[in-house]
């Protein structure tokens, strides 16, 4: 499924995969919530109830959307946040993959923080 992240002034968009967590976020669309920033990570809530897949991922390239199980938060991670280690992604706990943005991730850069992001489906 495509998706489309809308905020004042930019978007993005990319595709989930076919995980159930993805699934169940695809089902829960359209969604917004505040913007909130950890380092060069842009997370919002969309309250879901999941848990962790068989293989979550702590470490994950720039532009993967995921899920932060623990946080009830779709988290977008485009550089370094306060615990990564040189120049990788590292997100504050294991995380499931749901997905991938299109293009460049460092457009997640200008979303303001306590701004609102919306996600939803495009065609």
């Amino acid at each position: 499924m495509r998706v489309r992240f809308t905020w004042d002034g930019g978007e993005a968009t990319g595709v989930l995969n076919d995980s159930d967590t993805a699934r169940r976020v695809a089902s829960a669309l359209p969604a917004q919530g505040e913007a909130n920033a950890w380092g060069e990570e842009i997370y919002f809530q969309v309250p879901l109830d999941v848990e962790l897949d068989a293989n979550p991922q702590q470490v994950v390239d720039p532009g993967t959307i995921c899920y932060w199980v623990q946080g009830g938060s779709v988290a977008l991670p485009y550089g370094p946040t306060p615990i990564s280690e040189g120049d990788e992604c590292r997100l504050v706990t294991a995380v499931n993959i749901i997905g991938r943005l299109d293009g460049d991730p460092r457009v997640l850069d200008t979303i303001p923080e306590g701004g609102t992001i919306r996600m939803e489906a495009v065609e």
